[in-house]
């Protein structure tokens, strides 16, 4: 009983006070876990546990977000630069949530090689991630731009070709290039042309340097970049756009839509890019680099539940590159041109289910297709008219179609010692056209592959793994090769918590490729036949790694340290035949690449990033083996990258500067090893970048190659196949200005 004034007053507070909590919303707060900053705009996703269905949110610019769940719900968090974050709350539940940055790269999640998706710093393979906001400071507009300053990576380009890439000393043949785990087709010399794969709706890039055969068998010798696409987990809507161009004479557009309802996801992009061609000295017809246009669309459907996730997607490209000709006499005014078509295009269907205690099924199937076209007008340019030359040695068309089948089954308990992955892996590849021998060639490939990982030492704590050793095996099926066993060894250990030593050892095989075997590619600048009696490579790989990474505070440094040797026997290069204009493939019978790498990163949160890398990488090759190798010719790389961002302006402005010492290139020719050097070349870009209306709108501005570098001559060698016996090697188009704007905006109710 309430008694005297004094206390019916503190009676009728509490029931104020309870009134009112009633009344009251419950919020969650969102902040920097470094820095104690509220996290503006971070995406929010809440489903109940009971009726599955999802909601959608945005943290305010307090960091703020109303919690009106009716039951017990899931709920994720996610933001650009930060850990995602997930746990259960609970209706009228007030609480303070702490994103996790990522300031090191290390807490990536990341697929590729890994029994299911995993953190980076946990995964037994070193694994490098370009991530989505690497790619907005370069303003990078496809891969060539994106990995020219890796410092073990070199990037060449050719007028027709396009660009090669060279990992660890060993050709673009030996790098196995996916898109979400779908191995991309269409080589031309053995090599993508990296100006295709355009980064408008990639999320991020996994590269992991080094042997990987037995997870992904053949042309996966020297590593695997895997091209992750963007999706759209977060927002029921979401709509981005963006125009860029650049003063060498580049335009390009492109645009997305996706959308969430319920568990299903959907989404369409596409866009338009536009090239007009450049010389250093601008003769208005044949360019060194030939002018080029590309449409690409692409497109997903999900279907999502706790245990399953079904993704059906395609894609679809089409270039036309213009290779013009030489004016003609006696009076200059006609001309023949080339034009080249190129078409890819691929349809997949990818399934994961997650059964009981803790096993996996992933199944990935697709079909893809590419087509290269070549077609010949001669040209009147008094007016203008063209006719397409109908003779057989004017035109033609190479079709390559790949199936891809691939089921794995997997265990994976971070809890457990021993995890395991079983699969099979089926690929079949057919190629026709007039430049293929008899018209149509078909190679296939069928393997099952076993990998097991113990963890022998363990401690207390579950999120660290003091030992983990992971064998593997391949067996392999070929059709035109009898193919060896292939088996890997990895190991990691997690010598102090911040020190991680890697080490692997794989055997590798590379069967060779269609177009190697059976192509016939000759035009004015081209000359080059393949060798239906090639030998398959079959290679031995170790590479060690060591990485430190520390965080403290707003303060982190890592560093990386890392050493590889590679031994190669018939290795398959291009070569003279006798005929100084001819080249045909054929098997060295033995090279070596090898090298070491170093790597540190500091980092003051979140303001300002310095990144340094050095490579020192060198080769040697012996024709017979009886023949002595020649020394190993070295070769120095050196990449320095800092970055800073003003926060309350939103502007970061970003350097990238990368020394190529003199490179050295194995030749074969009329069965004779010889040298060739590409002489010592700088390059550097700078970008400035400045967000609008809450960082919706983002403009981007800066330099491109402001040395200057176009083409680095080259001493000792004959030119070669794809060089008419030029004297020198295309790097770049000279220095250029370029300009981005790009617009993103999301519904989250």
């Amino acid at each position: 009983m309430i008694k005297g004034p004094f206390s019916l007053l503190i009676g009728l507070f509490s029931l104020l006070a309870v009134a009112g909590g009633y009344g009251q919303k419950a919020f969650i707060k969102v902040v920097d876990q470094k820095n104690h900053e509220p996290v503006a705009f971070a995406h929010v996703c809440f489903e109940g546990v009971k009726s599955g269905s999802p909601k959608y949110s945005l943290t305010s610019l307090e960091g703020s977000v109303v919690n009106d769940v009716k039951e017990i719900s899931k709920i994720a968090i996610s933001y650009m630069g930060f850990m995602t974050y997930t746990d259960t709350i609970k209706p009228g539940q007030s609480i303070e949530i702490q994103l996790r940055p990522k300031v090191l790269n290390m807490d990536e999640v990341i697929v590729t090689a890994q029994y299911t998706p995993e953190r980076a710093d946990k995964s037994i393979y070193k694994v490098e991630v370009i991530n989505s906001r690497q790619i907005e400071q370069k303003a990078a507009t496809n891969m060539a731009d994106l990995l020219k300053d890796q410092s073990t990576m070199r990037v060449t380009q050719d007028g027709v070709l396009g660009t090669s890439l060279r990992i660890q000393g060993m050709s673009g043949e030996n790098v196995k290039f996916l898109q979400d785990g779908v191995p991309l087709i269409g080589r031309m010399n053995g090599n993508f042309d990296l100006n295709q794969i355009n980064l408008f709706n990639v999320d991020h890039v996994e590269v992991i340097e080094g042997p990987m055969s037995v997870i992904y068998g053949s042309n996966a010798l020297a590593g695997v970049i895997n091209i992750i696409t963007k999706e759209n987990k977060s927002s029921l809507l979401n709509a981005t756009a963006s125009a860029y161009t650049e003063s060498a004479g580049v335009y390009n557009f492109d645009g997305a839509v996706s959308l969430n309802h319920a568990k299903h996801g959907f989404s369409v992009d596409g866009g338009r890019n536009f090239f007009g061609g450049y010389s250093p000295v601008d003769t208005s017809r044949s360019q060194t680099f030939k002018p080029r246009r590309q449409y690409f669309f692409d497109g997903y459907y999900t279907f999502t539940t706790d245990i399953l996730k079904l993704k059906v997607a395609g894609d679809y490209f089409n270039e036309l590159l213009l290779d013009k000709g030489p004016l003609l006499g006696p009076y200059y005014e006609t001309a023949f041109d080339n034009n080249f078509t190129t078409i890819r295009y691929s349809g997949r269907i990818d399934a994961s289910v997650k059964l009981k205690k803790n096993h996996f099924i992933n199944l990935l199937g697709s079909w893809s297709g590419y087509s290269r076209i070549r077609e010949t007008f001669y040209k009147d340019l008094t007016t203008l008219s063209e006719i397409a030359v109908p003779q057989s040695w004017a035109r033609d068309t190479t079709n390559i179609q790949n199936l891809i089948a691939r089921a794995t089954f997997a265990k994976n308990n971070h809890n457990k010692k021993f995890n395991y992955q079983a699969g099979i892996d089926i690929n079949v590849e057919s190629g026709s056209g007039k430049k293929i021998a008899d018209n149509k060639q078909e190679i296939a490939d069928y393997a099952a592959f076993l990998s097991v990982k113990w963890d022998p030492v363990r401690v207390a704590d579950p999120d660290r793994v003091i030992l983990s050793i992971q064998p593997g095996i391949r067996f392999i099926y070929n059709t035109n090769y009898q193919a060896p066993v292939v088996y890997a060894l990895s190991t990691k250990w997690n010598i102090i918590q911040p020190l991680n030593l890697r080490f692997s050892y794989s055997r590798g095989f590379r069967a060779p490729s269609i177009k190697e075997l059976y192509l016939v590619f000759v035009d004015v600048n081209h000359n080059v036949l393949g060798n239906p009696d090639l030998k398959a490579e079959k290679s031995n790989n170790f590479n060690l790694n060591l990485n430190w990474a520390v965080e403290k505070r707003k303060v982190a440094w890592s560093m990386d340290v890392s050493g590889f040797y590679n031994f190669i026997e018939n290795v398959i290069l291009l070569a003279q035949t006798g005929n100084s204009l001819e080249y045909s493939y054929e098997n060295v019978s033995r090279y070596k690449s090898a090298g070491v790498q170093f790597g540190c990163s500091y980092t003051i949160y979140p303001a300002f990033k310095l990144q340094l890398g050095f490579a020192e990488t060198g080769i040697t090759g012996s024709p017979t083996a009886d023949i002595a190798y020649q020394p190993f010719k070295w070769s120095t790389e050196v990449t320095l990258s800092p970055s800073y961002r003003f926060n309350k302006p939103d502007v970061t402005l970003s350097l990238y500067y990368k020394y190529s010492g003199a490179a050295p290139q194995l030749l074969f020719d009329e069965k004779v090893l010889n040298w060739q050097w590409v002489n010592s070349y700088n390059t550097m870009d700078f970008t400035a970048s400045k967000g609008f209306w809450n960082s919706r709108i983002r403009l981007s501005a800066g330099i491109k190659n402001i040395f200057n570098t176009t083409t680095i001559p080259t001493t000792g060698g004959t030119g070669g196949a794809h060089s008419g016996g030029a004297d020198g090697m295309n790097i770049g188009w000279g220095r250029t200005l370029f300009l981005k704007l790009s617009f993103q905006i999301n519904k989250y109710k």
